[in-house]
């Protein structure tokens, strides 16, 4: 079997996050993949890492049960008996390695280790603020490589932290950029992309209110980078949005947003997540055209 290779050389596929929103984008994502598009570098935070890695690994079932099945287990998966049981409204020791373990979700790493493309995934270090980004080289077995992942997406209050190299990793959507990863593809030399969003063109954070910022100071258990990263997150993605509206203007990104936004970051019943995905599809299908324009034209 000949080695895979890139058909797309100089533009980098980049996904947003959203928590369960991705269940939408996933059927962008899926359309790229049945139609053999290959890209040199792939970037995701948050959930948009999950996205990063399934789309590497070339599994299309992976790509949409990530973000449609899980709900299935629940509890092991999340939900409030998993809050109750102290193990988090999604439980992260789950979600990204119990699953594969037992079965239920497995990760084809043989097929992500082929794929010639690279990556880039970020997290955020609790206690110093510090971005952290990884790529491929950083995964050096499955297991590295999905602690990293949950380290990408791990929402505070929601998900129980991991640790790496010592600090405290919480969802990379508090570190630079704000949850928009361009940058990632910028920072590694791309001057074009295509960028998946999950939010509909237009949407702006707002400001927190007073009740927003006491519960993010009880979040932060005392790490006052953590505290501030959640207190400015909406001026940042705010400026972070109006850069990816720079790069539309010079064509160096093409911006496929979501016609329509039907379900929440934390919505988990499986009828709602699979309407999404299809909703998700066939806007894809629809968009098809203007993408393989951008890419290929």
């Amino acid at each position: 079997m000949p080695e895979p290779t890139c058909n797309v050389n100089d533009i980098a596929l980049v996904f947003e996050g959203g928590g369960y929103r991705t269940s939408y984008t996933a059927g962008m994502a899926n359309l790229l993949l049945e139609k053999g598009v290959h890209f040199p570098l792939v970037c995701g935070i948050s959930a948009g890492a999950s996205h990063t890695v399934d789309f590497i690994s070339r599994d299309r079932w992976r790509v949409k049960a990530a973000f449609t099945m899980l709900p299935d287990k629940m509890p092991e998966a999340g939900g409030l008996r998993s809050l109750i049981a102290g193990h988090g409204y999604f439980n992260a020791d789950y979600d990204y390695w119990g699953c594969i373990e037992d079965g239920y979700m497995p990760f084809d790493w043989e097929a992500f280790r082929a794929d010639p493309a690279d990556l880039r995934i970020q997290s955020f270090a609790a206690e110093t603020g510090e971005t952290v980004v990884w790529e491929k080289a950083d995964m050096p077995d499955l297991r590295a490589m999905m602690d990293r992942v949950r380290a990408s997406s791990t929402l505070p209050g929601f998900m129980h932290p991991i640790a790496i190299d010592g600090l405290t990793m919480y969802d990379g959507g508090l570190g630079r950029g704000a949850g928009i990863p361009v940058r990632l593809a910028e920072d590694a030399g791309f001057e074009r992309m295509l960028f998946v969003a999950t939010r509909p063109e237009g949407y702006r954070k707002n400001a927190p209110s007073r009740a927003e910022r006491a519960v993010f100071k009880a979040l932060s258990h005392g790490m006052e980078p953590l505290f501030q990263a959640m207190a400015t997150r909406n001026e940042r993605y705010n400026a972070e949005m109006e850069h990816v509206e720079e790069l539309e203007r010079k064509g160096r990104a093409l911006v496929i947003r979501p016609d329509i936004v039907p379900v929440k970051s934390t919505t988990i019943k499986t009828p709602e997540l699979l309407r999404s995905y299809d909703l998700g599809y066939e806007q894809a299908l629809r968009d098809w055209p203007r993408v393989e324009e951008y890419l290929f034209g």
